[in-house]
């Protein structure tokens, strides 16, 4: 297979004032190659270490020195197994060059040297024995060596001293001859331990170069993606990429093992830079000649009804025109990522600060912009029905992927971001589209383009709503569930799992209605009966801000509310939903066990340092998809050899299907179904009916009558 050369612009500090055409960069796209072979390699540090261990220094300080990304030096299998793999390798390089005394040596264990020395006293020892403590010193050697001879104490240790002597000159005579220095294309096998090495290589990362790039591109966190990898496994390994950066020639980035709330606004602006690349639109910069200031479809600038010079102020025009957050939830949501509000905020900060709306239209609009200046070399005012047929087109394979794909989890303020994970579904397909449809018709409408070009290309086919509605589980899945939640152990975060998950199967809220609800935002209703004969009513309604700023009320079930008071308990706060110091306690929290469960982890080192975790702080959105992808892998674990069927939908459960579950099972019990459209906060009831298996039992319940009537014929 031949390399795939794309042309690119020519990146640029500033955005260039000359009218003329932006340079071109040809970027050659490597075609894969097999992985590199694995066969473990030698480095400076591997001889250091056993230099120290010869010479008798102290080994655990040594191998936190040289050695700690083979693994913790209190893991005393590891040190014995990886110094015993030094010798022998050591010795193999030495035989490889005849030097077979040489590699005799090198596997001796000096330490046993020692041992066969006589246990003699110490001089002073002999002389308090003897009572000659008030002789000269060397009246006291002269008895000693005639008691125990001229030579007592020193023969072995001088052969130990030799031996010691020719260690070393065959160590560094080896070092010379076989130490490498690690280089960005040596496979992850060269060089880490065969078992961390193994999961990299499972998840796709088979060189330092793309390890490099992997940790650069997500920051802390990194290690989400390697099973059986965390943060204690991970940090050795970023020390040993610091270490040999030069060697290796890429560096780590800046922003990499801290916290994004440890970032202020200063530094996360400066861990992408500014450029005609493929980074997201805050960072990116608009070439002259294809800004759209002089666009083919311009409508006359005079009769423009927004102030935007170019195609880059329409797209943050019409960002800014969809429904944004609320003041209150912008001061929350900048609290919860720890920015301080004495540090001065950029011109685009509030790019980051967006509603689930404006941050849909944003990913559609970027998407957009970088392909028609990266690819197709056009500035959107200038784009044709044909261009916006051909971008629907790369929607459904956009390549080259290495280009514009990576994996979920790129945040966009770190490098190795991309704006798609794959190829879109139709149904995203159709979405996109439709976003950008309504974004051509916004420049239109306030007069800055002359026409839509969007409005002449078709959507792909929708997919029969079944697909959709299929992600949901049976009534006998859910019964599982509840089944193993009630067996897992009393910790604070399987507490949250059990309470979360049955908030969400009971109430059909979004993920991000979910993590926002708070305590205060419940309310005990009642109504009176009234004289048309309907009795009094009461109950529990939580007040939810879904989509685009809505507010709704959604019914809490006696049972839930009980579920939710044994929690609030557990986490140390009062059992009483009503009571006041719970108003702004999140429903989801964070857990307070932590520095007893994990006292490795961020939070569990400041617990310790005494600054526990607050028990009415929430927790983020992705922290409890992690956590219920999590147990329904474990589920589909536990279900495989009952169910291959279920444990296969649990397989691709997520907190989304919970949300189906919930309108499905809903439905199916009798529940009106404009209550339950009221109740998912659905914009139309048609999305509700999708959910509805009436039609779909009503044709089969008339079949059956129909056959056996014809039976009986």
């Amino acid at each position: 297979m031949s390399p795939t050369t794309v042309d690119l612009p020519q990146i640029t500090p500033t955005v260039a004032d000359s009218a003329a055409p932006a340079p071109l960069l040809r970027v050659v796209l490597a075609t894969p190659t097999p992985a590199p072979p694995t066969r473990r390699k030698l480095h400076l540090g591997h001889f250091a270490f056993m230099r120290a261990l010869v010479q008798g220094l102290d080994t655990g300080a040594s191998w936190d020195r040289y050695l700690r990304i083979e693994g913790e030096r209190s893991d005393i299998r590891t040190v014995r197994r990886t110094i015993a793999w030094l010798r022998d390798e050591f010795a193999a390089a030495a035989q490889r060059h005849d030097r077979h005394g040489a590699a005799r040596l090198v596997r001796m264990n000096l330490s046993t040297v020692v041992d066969l020395a006589p246990a003699l006293p110490s001089l002073e020892d002999f002389a308090a024995e003897r009572g000659m403590e008030d002789f000269s010193e060397a009246e006291q050697l002269e008895a000693f060596h005639e008691a125990y001879g001229a030579d007592a104490g020193t023969q072995k240790q001088s052969r130990r001293a030799r031996l010691i002597a020719k260690q070393l000159d065959v160590l560094r005579w080896l070092e010379n001859l076989v130490a490498e220095p690690p280089r960005a294309g040596d496979g992850v096998g060269a060089w880490l331990h065969p078992d961390r090495a193994q999961r990299l290589i499972a998840a796709g990362v088979e060189t330092l170069a793309q390890l490099v790039e992997h940790i650069n591109g997500v920051g802390r966190g990194w290690t989400r993606r390697f099973k059986a990898i965390g943060a204690g496994k991970g940090e050795p390994i970023l020390d040993w990429l610091r270490d040999h950066e030069i060697t290796i020639g890429l560096s780590l980035a800046s922003h990499v093992g801290q916290p994004r709330s440890k970032l202020n606004a200063v530094a996360l602006r400066t861990v992408v830079p500014h450029q005609t690349g493929m980074v997201p639109i805050d960072k990116f910069i608009v070439p002259a000649d294809l800004d759209g200031s002089a666009g083919r479809f311009r409508a006359p600038l005079g009769q423009c009804l927004m102030r935007a010079n170019h195609d880059y102020d329409a797209i943050l025009a019409f960002i800014r025109s969809k429904h944004g957050l609320t003041p209150d939830q912008r001061a929350a949501l900048a609290k919860k990522r720890g920015i301080d509000p004495a540090v001065p905020a950029g011109p685009l900060d509030w790019l980051s600060m967006l509603s689930n709306t404006q941050r849909a239209y944003l990913k559609e609009t970027e998407r957009f912009l970088l392909w028609a200046i990266l690819d197709r070399q056009l500035p959107l005012s200038s784009m044709t029905m044909e261009d916006c047929t051909a971008y629907r087109d790369f929607l459904s394979d956009p390549q080259p992927a290495a280009t514009w794909c990576a994996p979920r989890g790129r945040e966009r303020l770190k490098s190795g971001w991309r704006p798609f994970e794959g190829p879109l579904s139709p149904s995203a397909q159709r979405r996109t589209i439709t976003i950008l449809k309504t974004f051509y018709k916004f420049l239109v409408d306030q007069r800055y383009l002359i026409g839509n070009p969007w409005a002449g290309v078709s959507k792909p086919k929708p997919v029969h709503a079944e697909l959709d509605v299929a992600r949901s589980l049976t009534q006998a899945e859910w019964a599982f569930v509840n089944a193993r939640l009630d067996k897992l152990a009393p910790t604070s975060a399987n507490l949250r799992l059990r309470f979360g998950l049955r908030l969400l199967y009971r109430t059909g809220l979004r993920r991000s209605e979910v993590v926002a609800a708070r305590v205060g935002d419940m309310k005990w209703e009642t109504l009176p009966a009234t004289d048309a004969g309907d009795p009094a009513v009461s109950g529990w309604l939580l007040r939810v801000v879904g989509k685009g700023g809505k507010i709704r009320e959604v019914k809490i079930s006696l049972s839930l509310a009980e579920d939710l008071a044994r929690y609030l308990e557990s986490r140390g706060l009062s059992p009483f939903v009503i009571d006041p110091a719970n108003a702004n306690a999140y429903m989801l929290g964070q857990a307070v066990d932590v520095a007893e469960r994990a006292p490795w982890s961020p939070a569990g080192k400041r617990a310790l340092a005494g600054q526990p975790v607050d028990p009415r702080a929430g927790i983020e959105a992705s922290t409890l998809h992690d956590q219920i992808k999590g147990f329904f892998a474990e589920c589909a674990g536990a279900m495989s050899a009952i169910d291959p069927t279920s444990a296969a939908q649990f397989g691709k459960a997520s907190t989304h299907w919970l949300r189906h579950t919930r309108i499905s099972h809903s439905l199916a019990a009798g529940t009106p179904i404009d209550i339950e459209s009221k109740n998912a906060g659905h914009s139309s009831i048609g999305t509700t009916s999708l959910y509805t298996h009436i039609e779909k039992r009503r044709l089969l319940e008339g079949a059956d009558k129909f056959w056996k009537s014809a039976d009986r014929q």
